[in-house]
This record gives structure tokens, C-alpha cells and sequence, in this order.
């Protein structure tokens, strides 16, 4: 109940004093610096979206509108861009340094962990006891992004033809804040959604999608009461098929260099964002593009 009368009043700064608000931020993203048991409580950790977003997600306003989250990472960019890849070989090397293993059996533990809990960093805390926060910023954050994503005109385009009245849309990641935030700012979309849902590193314990907690999580945030309410979009096929076995209506990118599946992961399969316009055309101004 504290942490969320704190957070709420934290909230509340960017609408009465903005350059506090800001301090805060600015504060926060220094933290990760500190020793771990020194460091601020995760209240302080606000995304940077408008005032409704920050407060729809520290109060879980509900909205009669559905939802429409979008995944992130080879989802709103395409996989040859090869950031998966950059992504794979700066976590092996983490693996190397941190738990001091040769290359073959950290890229062994590495594909267990993935397997086994969604997320390589999930491993790491919880047998390795490794900083998370240090972790993103030897991986995540220091991904080269700059120089492999462009801004996406025809991506904007597609998001700029939703219909805000019928639909919110949200990002909803595995990744952390900096991470996905860093991409749509790249992308050249960050002002087209309504909010954030991302993995919370600092917290204990780590939750992430394919887990049930994360999409109850998500929906708390985007103020989704329904799981019928709830639109999803992601490349992963573990995250799409527990979508819709929790009510969710998923659609799998599966993108045209990959096999399209013979059991499909959920209820649409698609090799284009811009199918999105077929498969739900009551959430877009038309059709086709304007």
C-alpha cells in the first residue's frame, strides 16, 4: 500500500512540477550505478510517457476500449536486422566473464536458462545471484541499435491508421524500459502508444512472458478488465500460444525468411504487420492505408 501511495505521489510530480518529475527520472537512471543495497526502491522506476499512461499504470484505470499490445524486439523491427543475434552473442559473453565458463558451455547454460524461464537474466538471478541492473547494462543497453534500426515510415503509417477511439495500443516486452523505449525512439513511433508493459529486472522475482503473471501484469497496466479485450501481437510462438490459452486473441509474426507452422501458435498466423488490417479492421480508419 506505501509503495503505491509513493508511486502515485511520484505520478502526481510530473503533473505539478515537471522538472521534479524529471530530476526523479534522471535520479533513477543513475541508480543502476550504485551498490545494489543502496539503491532506490523500484517506485522511482516511471516510464517517461504522458501523465495518463504513467497513471493508468500505477493505478490500473480500466478502459472500456480493447487492447492491442505489440511485443517489441523482431516484432515492430524486422529479424534481419540481426539484433537477436548481436543480443545472443553479448549475453554468451556475460556467461563467460561472469560465471568465468568456456564459450561452449555458456552458450549451453544460456540456451537452458532461455528455455527454461523465457529469460536468460532469470537464470542468472536466481542461481547466480548476479546484478540485474549491471546485467542490462553490459547487454541490453549496450546493443548497438543506432546503427541497425532505422526509423520506419510504413510502420508508422500503420500505427497513425488505428482508430485511438476503438483501440488503445501498448508495447509489451520481455525486454527492460530502457531497452524497448531506446527502440521505438529509433523506430520513430514512441508517441504512437498509449504505454508501456516491460520485464522488470530489479524486481524479485523476475516475471516475463510466457507466464501467466506477465499477462495478468499487462493488463492490470493497460487497464484491460477482460482477457476478451485483449489483441496481441508477437514473433514468439510460446507467447502467443499461452495468449490465447488465457483468452487473449494472438496473432503469431511469423516473418517470410521462417516456415509457417502446421499447429499454429494461436489464432492468426501472419508474415506482415500490415495483415493486421485484415484480421482486425475494427480497429483501423480503413482498410487499406491512407
Amino acid at each position: 500500500m506505501m509503495v503505491e501511495t509513493f508511486r502515485h505521489a511520484a505520478v502526481m510530480l510530473e503533473v505539478a512540477v515537471p522538472s521534479i518529475h524529471t530530476w526523479i527520472l534522471n535520479l533513477y537512471e543513475s541508480n543502476r550505478l550504485l551498490p545494489r543495497c543502496c539503491r532506490l526502491h523500484p517506485f522511482l522506476r516511471l516510464p517517461s510517457w504522458p501523465i495518463s499512461i504513467a497513471m493508468a499504470a500505477a493505478n490500473g484505470t480500466s478502459t472500456t476500449k480493447p487492447v492491442l499490445f505489440f511485443d517489441v524486439d523482431n516484432c515492430l523491427y524486422p529479424m534481419s536486422t540481426k539484433v537477436h543475434d548481436l543480443m545472443v552473442e553479448l549475453i554468451d559473453k556475460y556467461f563467460v566473464k561472469h560465471l568465468d565458463l568456456p564459450v561452449a558451455e555458456a552458450t549451453r547454460l544460456h540456451q537452458e536458462y532461455y528455455t527454461n524461464y523465457g529469460l536468460a537474466i532469470e537464470g542468472l538471478v536466481r542461481h547466480h545471484q548476479i546484478d540485474p541492473l549491471e546485467y542490462n547494462a553490459k547487454v541490453d543497453d549496450a546493443l548497438p541499435l543506432e546503427n541497425v534500426i532505422k526509423p520506419d515510415p510504413e510502420l508508422r503509417k500503420l500505427l497513425e491508421d488505428i482508430d485511438k477511439t476503438k483501440v488503445k495500443t501498448w508495447l509489451f516486452t520481455n525486454a527492460y524500459v530502457n531497452h524497448a523505449k531506446r527502440v521505438v525512439r529509433i523506430l520513430g513511433i514512441e508517441d504512437l502508444f498509449d504505454g508501456l508493459t516491460y520485464c522488470d529486472y530489479a524486481a524479485q522475482p523476475i516475471v516475463c512472458k510466457p507466464r501467466r503473471e506477465m499477462y495478468d501484469k499487462a493488463m492490470l497496466e493497460a487497464g484491460a478488465e477482460r482477457a476478451a479485450d485483449c489483441f496481441f501481437v508477437d514473433d514468439s510462438y510460446p507467447n502467443c500460444s499461452k495468449a490465447q490459452d488465457f483468452g487473449w486473441t494472438a496473432v503469431h509474426l511469423v516473418e517470410d525468411e521462417m516456415p509457417l507452422l502446421k499447429t499454429p501458435a494461436s489464432q492468426y498466423q501472419i508474415r506482415h504487420l500490415s495483415e493486421l488490417r485484415t484480421i482486425f479492421p475494427q480497429f483501423f480508419k480503413s482498410t487499406t492505408p491512407q
